[in-house]
């Protein structure tokens, strides 16, 4: 492994840093600090947790600009976007430094006189939590933020895309007054790196953001220490758009969903499923917005839509759309692609698909690209069995003006998150998850504490 890591702009293929890797007996170093430092943190105050958390997102927010320009920089989505997810991720720190003070315990009546029964909650311990490169500063915070506040330490693991973030971040946290042992970032082989993590016991609880297959290997490993875990994985998200929903809205929603971060996120839309007798007005009026959106540098005045993080991501955009074309889907906007090998620079203009159908791999492979491919329907159940027909289940969204088709489609929908007549769901205050192949636990709101507490029960003889 060499010594540094050397972060690029995808955008430009321009060297922004390079920074030093860690070895696995440097991890193993932190790890050990990381349990040092938990003898002390876990035993701080909930009101002093709280304080340094409120400093660190004053400070996030103080620094919002900065922090923008160099998510742009290192992940390639339009600076106001980027500072769109600095303050979302801040609004985790924020929430969770009030929620420090609500971890409750209680008195329960005993079975005798005789004795008390009290249950408490503490802290699970270390955490290691791996993070990915969509959104490389509130994948941070959103798990960083609850185990802090629980009084547990914290190491990450950035994506070897944007580790930058990261570091500033951690920069800030420490500024904030936040030890330097309790928040810890490493950086190198993920791999290497994921193994130290599931086969040290000082590390009591695994927190990973990515691909499902590599959650399944984190998961497995991590039985061998009986570690908690909570996986947010990969989605699939479909969009239905019902007979009788406002189309303007629909498509107003698609588009906040599917072209966000260059359709790069785990929730946007990747199957747009709409009933027969609108579908063509519908796709006329997306591909009319998609057609709008401007693809570029995401520094660049104006910019909608920034590149594809590498290689292997364009090439699988590239792929499925090819694949829909062979197999008769007809491309209704965009389709069209920029690459620069030399410089590792890829974009893939917003593009939107008709006459899709089940055969097309683009119906069964979550894209991570801005490909809206759109399959009618004519029978609401036809609509719901096509959205569930995947083993992911994280977000997914439908449109309806009618409340009693609306609450039907949402209680069969076997989805973490659903949006109903809503694109953007996600909100600090409310709990992030999937359900079968999305993940385990929640993240967010109330629920988003739980998962770094342990609950001890004490019997008090008298």
């Amino acid at each position: 492994m060499p010594d540094k890591l050397t972060v690029y702009n995808p955008a430009t293929g321009e060297v922004i840093k390079s920074i030093p890797q860690q070895s696995a007996k440097e991890v193993e170093e932190a790890i050990e600090r990381s349990h040092q430092a938990f003898k002390t943190w876990s035993k701080t105050s909930a009101s002093e947790r709280a304080s340094l958390l409120k400093k660190w997102y004053e400070l996030i927010v103080e620094h919002k600009d900065e922090l923008g320009k160099l998510i742009t920089a290192e992940n390639g989505k339009p600076y106001q976007e980027a500072v769109g997810e600095v303050l979302y991720g801040a609004g985790y720190i924020e929430w969770f430094a009030e929620e420090a003070k609500r971890v409750y315990g209680r008195t329960v009546p005993a079975p005798t006189t005789g004795k008390r029964i009290v249950v408490t909650r503490q802290a699970v311990g270390p955490v290691a939590a791996i993070t990915p490169w969509n959104f490389p500063n509130a994948m941070i915070t959103r798990k960083a933020a609850p185990a802090l506040a629980a009084g547990c330490t914290f190491i990450i693991k950035p994506a070897p895309d944007t580790p930058l973030s990261a570091l500033e971040l951690a920069r800030l946290a420490y500024e904030a007054g936040i030890p330097k042992d309790v928040l810890q970032v490493v950086n190198g082989d993920g791999e290497e790196i994921g193994n130290v993590f599931t086969s040290s016991p000082k590390i009591r609880k695994i927190t990973f953001t990515g691909s499902t297959p590599v959650g399944k290997i984190l998961m497995k490993n991590s039985a061998e220490t009986v570690k908690h875990v909570s996986m947010e994985l990969g989605g699939h998200a479909p969009l239905i758009v019902d007979e009788d929903a406002n189309l303007d809205l629909a498509v107003e929603q698609a588009m906040v969903s599917k072209y966000r971060n260059a359709g790069q996120t785990c929730v946007c839309a990747n199957r747009l499923i709409v009933h027969e007798s609108v579908k063509d007005e519908f796709a006329k009026k997306l591909s009319e917005q998609a057609a709008k959106l401007k693809v570029g540098n995401g520094l660049e005045e104006g910019v909608n839509v920034g590149p594809i993080i590498n290689k292997k991501g364009f090439e699988k955009i590239v792929s499925q759309i090819d694949d829909a074309v062979e197999k008769g889907a007809k491309v209704l906007v965009g389709g069209s692609y920029d690459r620069n090998d030399d410089k590792g620079c890829y974009f893939v203009h917003p593009t939107v698909l008709g006459d899709v159908d089940t055969s097309m791999n683009i119906m069964h492979e979550e894209t991570f690209g801005p490909v809206a491919p759109i399959i009618s329907y004519t029978d609401i159940d036809e609509a719901i069995e096509l959205a569930n027909d995947t083993p992911f289940g994280l977000a997914a969204y439908f449109f309806t003006e009618n409340y009693r088709r609306g609450i039907y489609i949402s209680e069969n929908l076997d989805y973490g998150i659903i949006g109903w007549n809503d694109g953007g769901p996600s909100a600090v205050q409310a709990p992030f998850g999937g359900m079968k192949e999305s993940g385990v636990g929640r993240e967010g709101g109330s629920e988003g504490i739980e998962p770094y507490l342990e609950t001890k029960y004490m019997s008090i003889g008298l």
